[in-house]
């Protein structure tokens, strides 16, 4: 791997398949050995994809990539086309690639108020914080159309845009940045789906707390040339799990205090600008 052509052809084909809304049962191409690898994948895609990045998802790799990847965090796009802002009361529409892979994540995320400078990839809390504008509670919309995305590795999920399909909006956090740090604890959610509670969180349960996340989107993104711009949200990490979902099922992803998040997930349609 590491072939430019190569790295092309897959993005080409996992691009297609996303925007004609096809599940692609098998990897299209070699599988990306390494973190690089991936993110050559993910750069060709981002280049092919009709809409502009509205700003970055952040997950975790699991533990047992670790010392294979080198790396604790991985980063994918949002596109702007798939942010939504669901009116109080009003559910959230999550289209599923039929046969594809999908799954609610209750996150924190933030949006930034002033670009980053290009080419700085270090960066410390104070310096990330400055550039933040507000914090507010979301939902990630995780999906592809490889259904066995998560088993084939993190280089895999990087190649195809962090295996996510979208971002769902809420509120602001009260007193946001007052809850950054020690206080993070405070900051609890839960994910039901189908009225089940799958899964219960904090903003704290976030390895290394969400400036962890935020520094690690500025750099890696400046590493690529993509520094991060006012305006763009970073999606901070998956507080209550990765939970999946079938189309015809609905997810509640509630955050304490704050509101509650309703997803219907539907079957995704081909785009018109397949």
């Amino acid at each position: 791997m590491g072939d430019d052509a190569e790295s092309w052809e897959i993005a080409r084909r996992l691009v297609s398949a996303r925007l004609r809304a096809v599940a692609q049962p098998v990897y299209p191409g070699a599988l990306p050995p390494t973190l690089a690898a991936g993110y050559a994948c993910q750069d060709a895609a981002i280049a092919l994809w009709p809409t502009p990045i509205a700003g970055w998802k952040v997950g975790r790799i699991p533990d047992v990539w670790l010392a294979r990847m080198g790396e604790e965090r991985l980063v994918g796009p949002i596109f702007a086309d798939a942010v939504q802002h669901p009116a109080p009361g009003q559910a959230a529409a999550f289209p599923i690639i039929d046969g594809g892979f999908a799954a609610v994540e209750a996150e924190f995320i933030f949006r930034l108020g002033a670009d980053a400078p290009p080419g700085k990839s270090v960066w410390n809390d104070d310096e990330a914080l400055a550039l933040v504008d507000t914090l507010l509670v979301g939902v990630e919309l995780a999906g592809s159309p490889l259904p066995r995305i998560n088993d084939l590795g993190p280089a895999v999920v990087v190649s195809d845009f962090g295996n996510n399909a979208g971002l769902i909006l809420g509120p602001v956090v009260p007193e946001w940045r007052r809850m950054l740090g020690d206080s993070e604890r405070d900051l609890r959610c839960s994910t039901a789906i189908d009225g089940v509670v799958v899964g219960n969180g904090r903003a704290s349960d976030i390895a290394g707390g969400l400036m962890a996340a935020l520094r690690f989107a500025l750099a890696r993104c400046a590493k690529r040339g993509l520094p991060l711009r006012a305006g763009q949200l970073v999606s901070t990490g998956a507080a209550t799990g990765i939970h999946d979902i079938l189309p015809g099922q609905s997810a509640r992803v509630a955050f304490d205090g704050i509101c509650e998040i309703d997803v219907v997930a539907i079957l995704a349609m081909p785009r018109v600008d397949a």
